[in-house]
């Protein structure tokens, strides 16, 4: 299965209804927030000379790994995910229990579709932080990209229970949207509403939310999110077309064709100005 990475602005504007944000910036605020500090020693007194006291290898080695790893996630995000590969094996190489390289190494074989590796690598982080609420968050999606549901949501489980996680929403999105593919559409409703609750904002959990109402034929709460999404800045031709959908079903034609307007004039080339253009509401 070929992983889709987030897209929330395209040439059609699309909103990703169905992937979550895979956040790397944890560990850049890991790599600076483990560094060994650098202490400047004072000044000798009259002619005393400087004591300089020996640099431990061990120190300079953990010095090495972080600059490799900040390097690594550079190339990552210009998407030269080779080069990447190769200084996540140079951090490593220098400091084996920096679990930070391992998160992103798995992020890189996700990106390059090797399922495999990427599990051995998010394992290889848990085992080395089992507090490390982005691999546990990684390691949930990868395990929901291979329908692996359960396992999926033990492992959001575990991120969401870390003291001190930053990232709940995102997370409890994420588990909403695996939910929503597996099939359970009772607990994927609970966590997209978790999700809200933390993030009302974020377009993407809105939509999801919207969808999953719409799926389960509640129209007027599914009219209540959507429209937020769509009289916002984040509204596009995937987000107008569910709106179209549901104000369809509630026998709101007015609402549909100010909608479809929108579409048209925004979006002309877009699938769902196509499907509109036909009348085929179920595309």
């Amino acid at each position: 299965m070929i992983l889709r990475w987030p897209r929330f602005h395209s040439a059609q504007g699309r909103l990703p209804a169905l992937v979550p944000v895979l956040c790397m910036a944890a560990l850049v605020s890991a790599c600076k927030s483990t560094a060994p500090a650098v202490v400047t020693p004072p000044p000798p007194a009259g002619n005393a000379p400087l004591q300089v006291e020996p640099v431990d290898p061990a120190v300079q080695a953990k010095r090495r790994a972080q600059l490799r790893l900040q390097l690594a996630l550079g190339y990552f995000e210009q998407g030269q995910n080779q080069v990447a590969l190769e200084e996540i094996g140079n951090a490593l190489a220098a400091d084996p229990s920096l679990g930070a390289a391992y998160n992103l190494r798995g992020l890189v074989y996700m990106r390059l579709d090797d399922p495999a590796q990427a599990e051995d690598s998010f394992r290889r982080a848990v085992a080395l932080n089992p507090r490390d609420g982005d691999a546990l968050h990684n390691y949930g999606w990868l395990m929901c990209q291979q329908k692996r549901y359960a396992d999926a949501v033990q492992r959001f489980g575990a991120a969401l229970a870390v003291p001190g996680y930053r990232d709940a929403a995102r997370t409890w999105m994420t588990q909403g949207v695996c939910q929503m593919q597996a099939g359970d559409s009772a607990g994927a409703q609970r966590s997209l509403m978790q999700a809200y609750e933390l993030d009302s904002a974020n377009p993407v959990v809105g939509y999801n939310l919207a969808l999953l109402l719409y799926q389960r034929r509640d129209d007027v709460r599914a009219q209540f999110y959507i429209r937020r999404v769509n009289n916002g800045p984040s509204a596009n031709a995937e987000s107008l077309w569910l709106g179209m959908r549901i104000e369809r079903r509630l026998g709101n034609a007015e609402a549909v064709s100010q909608l479809g307007m929108q579409l048209r004039r925004r979006f002309p080339e877009a699938r769902e100005t196509l499907a509109y253009e036909r009348g085929n509401f179920n595309d």
